[in-house]
């Protein structure tokens, strides 16, 4: 396409502007809304020490360790407030969109990913969990930069030569005077000349090297690292090696079926580098495999999502491609979206090797966590927040389709606008939890003596986190319980209340005068509201204040 490479010049620069906005809009307003529940439980583990971390990780948080470790060290010098945990996540989701950029530019060419990079930086899911002090961004940053390192992989035919070569031919010319060549050959492209001796030719070494010399080698090892950082930044991330898989190990064999494969498709790697490269994710990520076999037995037990149904499934599909409020307006453009996703197949339909590089890291993930849900649910939007990387550079691809310079610029703004709306809804109209009102109210009228009762061992985090500051202001005396167990006593994370521990909070109630009940998440760990029927009847309730994502009440002795 003609107009591909006139825009080479510019598209660079386009990309970084992309970059610096979606960046703006990750950060924009990342301190106003407050922490919800998931994210106070990411700053108390965090702030734990390594040790302790660990195992209250495996104790009680069916995620991996990677993201708190980077935000215990990033709390160290920048604190716990809002903005700065926050602003970790922004940060990853923001250096995902170069990758993305690079990714779509390496399989087809600079208009494709640069509205790759465009639709990332736009996309309102990712900008959500971009300002949330989760993994989920981490988790995206680590699989995009697997992925760029596999499409080099594919791409380039030295990735049949043996992994490591290039480094150690490279390391050869530092202590040799001889040039960097591949297999021999005196290829222009990967050669550095050297002058013969002293400290001059070892700063023209550094001058002259190409990162062409050792790409593939360099890309081995990006693609193993990020691979096992992947892996231990989520658990359902274990269907990311289990795609990469796939896809690698059927081009192996459709290559094999048909020797004479065009050169316009790409080519697999050898089996022997793809075997070491596996084995290198696996010997990384094994310290946490024991880990991860008790989390999973955990989790198999007993998880609170749902099953997924036909509903839950589209509407989680819709909300990774379109993620604007229901409204006519933006079920047109989700319609619109679908137009454009099919012009991407048809886009590789001469290419079907690129279209199965996407198709396989879309569709195992998905299919992976249904398969699963069917006999523990799993199945969660967020947990395939990487996906949108393939799901953007398939919408990229089909504004190429398009061809006319006219056509890309209208769909591409078209899109963006769309996007640039939904964002502004995400900012306007998005709430989370209330916990700083839930935890000022009990502040403003606690008394000594007063006992706090939480109906799940997880909202004592968030009420703590907001509540410790006014403790310590106002020399606030009271007892903090979770019922039917405590967490920090019995390590359970969310117990479900039955009429079993009725006696136990009876005779809990019979210490004291005034009774706190924060309620929130009830639907899970207090399904029959047994904790507030037992309440009522044993005291009289006197005070009652709701906030965003539960309520606070007061009961005193008659």
């Amino acid at each position: 396409m003609n107009e591909e490479f006139e825009l080479e010049e510019w598209v660079p620069w386009l990309a970084l502007f992309v970059t610096a906005l979606g960046g703006f809009l990750r950060v924009l307003m990342i301190g106003t809304k407050g922490l919800w529940l998931d994210e106070t439980v990411s700053i108390w583990l965090a702030k734990q020490s390594v040790a302790d971390m660990l195992q209250w990780i495996v104790k009680i948080d069916p995620h991996p360790p990677l993201y708190y470790l980077l935000l215990h060290f990033w709390m160290t010098h920048y604190g716990d407030t809002p903005y700065y945990v926050r602003l970790l996540s922004a940060l990853f989701g923001t250096a995902t969109i170069p990758v993305v950029y690079l990714i779509g530019k390496r399989i087809s060419g600079e208009v494709v990913g640069l509205s790759a990079a465009v639709f990332f930086a736009l996309s309102t899911f990712n900008i959500y969990f971009a300002q949330e002090a989760r993994m989920y961004t981490l988790l995206t940053f680590n699989a995009a930069m697997a992925i760029y390192a596999l499409s080099i992989l594919i791409t380039n035919p030295r990735s049949l030569l043996p992994m490591g070569g290039q480094f150690r031919e490279y390391l050869r010319v530092w202590w040799t005077t001889e040039p960097v060549s591949q297999s021999g050959e005196r290829d222009p492209r990967f050669v550095i000349e050297l002058p013969k001796t002293g400290w001059r030719a070892w700063l023209y070494r550094i001058r002259q090297f190409s990162v062409h010399a050792i790409e593939t080698d360099l890309a081995w090892a990006a693609f193993m690292i990020f691979s096992a950082a992947t892996l231990l930044t989520h658990n359902t991330a274990v269907l990311f090696p289990v795609a990469t898989n796939t896809f690698v190990l059927g081009l192996m064999f459709f290559q094999r079926m048909k020797k004479n494969v065009p050169s316009r498709f790409v080519q697999a790697p050898s089996i022997g580098n793809w075997v070491k490269a596996q084995i290198g994710i696996f010997i990384l990520w094994s310290p946490w495999l024991p880990a991860f076999i008790q989390q999973v037995r955990r989790v198999d037990q007993e998880f609170w999502l749902p099953k997924p149904d036909w509903n839950t499934i589209t509407q989680t599909l819709r909300a990774l491609l379109n993620a604007s409020a229901p409204t006519q307006a933006s079920q047109i453009m989700t319609w619109i979206l679908c137009t454009v996703l099919i012009l991407g197949l048809v886009y590789f339909r001469k290419d079907l090797s690129k279209f199965f590089f996407l198709a396989a890291l879309f569709v195992i993930p998905v299919l992976g966590e249904l398969i699963v849900s069917i006999h523990r649910p799993i199945f969660y939007g967020r947990t395939l927040i990487w996906i949108t990387i393939p799901m953007v550079l398939l919408l990229a691809a089909g504004i190429a389709q398009l061809r006319f310079r006219f056509l890309i610029i209208l769909m591409l703004g078209l899109l963006s606008t769309n996007y640039l709306f939904s964002v502004g809804d995400y900012f306007r109209f998005t709430q989370k939890e209330d916990w700083k009102t839930a935890a000022g109210y009990v502040a403003y009228s606690a008394q000594k003596d007063d006992l706090v009762l939480f109906n799940s061992n997880f909202i004592i985090i968030p009420f703590e986190y907001y509540f410790k500051p006014y403790e310590k202001l106002y020399l606030i005396q009271v007892d903090e319980r979770g019922v039917p167990f405590d967490l920090y006593s019995s390590g359970v994370l969310e117990p479900k209340m039955t009429t079993d521990d009725v006696p136990a909070l009876v005779s809990l109630l019979d210490e004291y005068n005034r009774v706190w009940l924060v309620y929130s998440h009830n639907d899970y760990t207090d399904p029959d509201s047994l904790i507030p029927q037992t309440l009522a009847l044993h005291m009289k309730l006197i005070q009652e204040k709701e906030f965003y994502g539960g309520k606070v009440l007061l009961y005193e002795k008659p």
